[in-house]
């Protein structure tokens, strides 16, 4: 996975730090080496200690640029030991297993609550799940059972001798199972070109007089206030730019201005205009952001272009703006290529529960929920299926289409069906409905239909499945399935 896992241990005093780390060496063969195990004496606030390790600046420096790094590949040490936690600024993300070996009695519970940090920090951005292991204390375990009260899921594992490691599952086509002929259960879709594109030359058609939005109130804020000028990502929170002030107090605005202009190109993926878009959102904040005109000299206008409902005004409206002007449907499209499911390539995936298929071409059926999983049982026992399989991002089977933001987005349908060498369905199957449902399944339906006219060998219709009805109308073949579910079939 390209990433290396880091073992976090937190005692007590310095010497237990000293002898953990002999512990690890001498028990563990991939410890062994001295430069593997990284010992951070540390003084009472978390900071690294002079006095504890008796060591000179310079080594006390190498020490944090090596705690620093040793995330990285190229650093050897896959432990660290510590009686504080680190602060110094340390940011890793790759601590995977904490081990808390003291008392953490403070009622407080900052300690525990700082420990257990450092392993919440994902080390793949995105919605890619994660685990952190937990090992320690009984008051330290105690803290960690308190925060399921904040969302945090918690799972319970046996350790010790006798019991099987959390391993990944991998997902491979099944050929070397003799009671499955994969040539018959394969699954061949069609691969169109793209309908829907940006006309990028259209951005200069802009007319800002047309946005629909809610003006903001301009606030007059104090001189102390104008000096906190920071802005915060609107979805995250996180601080994403800072403006300058010079030794006059004059804000720059076009690093402001250049801020919102990067950042709504890179949320729609734009990749020129950067001159057309800088030149409208400058005029926006002028005349038609707030209840006023702006001066974008003041320091108190980037001091109210930091607040979020501000911030937010500025890029969702432009955005929108954006993709109604830009986004367009071509109309038409044709065959490019095929996906053949026997070529799927072997992929990794979290444990989890899973299928054994025998209608499949794959070794596994894992589910996104629970409902899949039932769903891929139901096509297992159907009569009338052939053969069916999950739509693995690795099958790189995927639509575009215009999300309910207006945005071009790519939508990936969860099962391709099989019912005979001439009939293929698209099964889209969910437990609670979203805003990006009827879009997702009007792309769909458009694709059926472009499919059925530049070829007639097979025939290609889609379903949605939701999982109320199904739970509730049991049916009990795909062609009963068919029948019943007409959601989003007539338009």
């Amino acid at each position: 996975m390209g990433k290396k896992a880091i073992l976090f241990v937190m005692t007590d005093d310095t010497k237990n730090c000293d002898d953990v780390a002999e512990y690890l060496r001498a028990t563990y063969p991939e410890f062994a080496d001295k430069d593997t195990v990284l010992v951070i004496h540390t003084k009472n606030n978390g900071d690294i200690s002079e006095s504890t390790s008796g060591k000179s600046k310079e080594e006390l420096d190498k020490l944090r640029e090596q705690a620093n790094t040793i995330d990285g590949l190229d650093s050897p040490y896959k432990a660290i030991i510590s009686v504080m936690v680190l602060k110094e600024g340390w940011d890793v993300k790759n601590v995977t297993t904490i081990v808390g070996l003291r008392a953490y009695s403070a009622k407080s519970n900052i300690l525990p609550e700082q420990t257990l940090g450092r392993g919440l920090r994902k080390m793949y951005p995105g919605a890619v799940e994660e685990y952190v292991s937990v090992v320690g204390t009984n008051a330290f375990m105690d803290f960690v059972e308190s925060i399921q009260a904040e969302g945090v899921v918690l799972e319970r594992k046996p350790m010790g001798e006798g019991t099987q490691a959390k391993t990944p599952l991998m997902i491979e086509v099944d050929d070397n199972n003799v009671k499955k002929d994969i040539e018959a259960l394969d699954i061949e879709i069609p691969v169109m070109t793209p309908r829907i594109y940006r006309e990028y030359k259209k951005l200069s058609d802009l007319n800002m007089g047309a946005f629909n939005h809610q003006r903001v109130t301009y606030r007059q804020f104090s001189e102390e206030e104008q000096r906190e000028i920071v802005f915060k990502d609107i979805t995250t929170g996180e601080v994403t730019h800072t403006t300058i002030l010079d030794t006059a107090g004059i804000a720059d605005y076009h690093s402001v201005i250049g801020y919102f202009s990067q950042t709504i190109m890179k949320d729609l993926r734009l990749i020129s205009g950067y001159d057309v878009i800088y030149g409208k959102v400058k005029s926006f904040i002028q005349t038609e952001l707030f209840d006023r005109t702006a001066d974008l000299e003041s320091p108190n206008t980037m001091r109210n272009l930091s607040e979020l409902v501000a911030s937010k005004t500025i890029i969702e409206t432009f955005k929108k703006a954006i993709n109604e002007l830009t986004v367009r449907d071509k109309g038409d499209a044709e065959i490019r290529d095929t996906i053949k499911l026997r070529q799927t390539r072997p992929f990794v995936t979290k444990e989890q529960g899973y299928l054994v298929p025998k209608k499949s071409v794959f070794n596994r059926i894992i589910g996104d929920s629970h409902f899949e999983l039932i769903f891929a049982g139901f096509l297992e026992d159907c009569e009338d299926v052939v053969s069916y399989a999950k739509n693995y991002l690795a099958v790189h089977f995927k639509l575009d289409y215009v999300n309910a933001d207006g945005d071009i987005s790519n939508y990936y349908p969860d099962f391709l069906v099989k019912l005979s060498n001439k009939h293929i369905v698209i099964v889209e199957t969910k437990g609670q409905e979203d805003l990006d449902v009827p879009p997702k399944m009007a792309r769909l339906s458009q694709w059926c239909e472009d499919i059925n006219r530049v070829q007639s060998d097979v025939e290609y219709d889609f379903v949605y499945v939701d999982q109320e009805s199904f739970e509730k109308f049991k049916p009990t073949s795909f062609r009963q399935l068919a029948e019943g579910f007409k959601e989003y079939k007539e338009h």
